[in-house]
C-alpha cells in the first residue's frame, strides 16, 4: 500500500468508524450491529475504489458481515460489553460508541489489507 492509498484508507476508515460510533449512541441493544453492517458495507465499497476495484453492494455486504463476525470473534468481551452497556442509562451512550469506533477501525484496516492484496493480484 503506497502513502496515497494509506491516506485515503485512513480517511475512509476513520470517517466510517466515527459514523458507526454515532449510530451506537442509541441505547438499543442490537441496533449498533445493524448500523455497523451498513457502515462497513459502504466503507468496503469505498476502500475498493482506493485500490482501483469495484464491488457490488451485495458482495460488499458479505465482506462486511465477515469482517464484523471476525472482529467480534476476536474481541468477544468488547462486543458483549458494547451491547450490555446499552442497558445502563448514561453509561451505554459513552461505552458503546467508543467500542464501536475501535472495532470498526480494526475491521476496516483488515479489510483494506485484504482488498489491496485482492486487487494487486488482478493487476499482476
Amino acid at each position: 500500500m503506497n502513502d496515497e492509498q494509506k491516506q485515503k484508507c485512513h480517511a475512509i476508515i476513520h470517517s466510517h468508524a466515527v459514523a458507526a460510533g454515532a449510530a451506537n449512541v442509541a441505547p438499543i441493544p442490537g441496533l449498533g450491529v445493524a448500523a455497523d453492517l451498513v457502515t462497513m458495507t459502504t466503507m468496503t465499497m469505498s476502500l475498493c475504489a482506493v485500490f482501483g476495484g469495484r464491488i457490488e453492494q451485495e458482495a460488499a455486504k458479505a465482506l462486511a458481515i465477515a469482517a464484523i463476525k471476525n472482529t467480534a470473534l476476536k474481541q468477544p468481551i468488547k462486543t458483549l460489553a458494547r451491547e450490555l452497556s446499552k442497558l445502563v442509562p448514561g453509561l451505554g451512550q459513552v461505552v458503546a460508541p467508543s467500542i464501536a469506533v475501535v472495532m470498526v477501525e480494526a475491521a476496516g484496516w483488515v479489510l483494506a489489507n485484504e482488498l489491496e492484496q485482492k486487487f494487486a493480484k488482478k493487476e499482476a
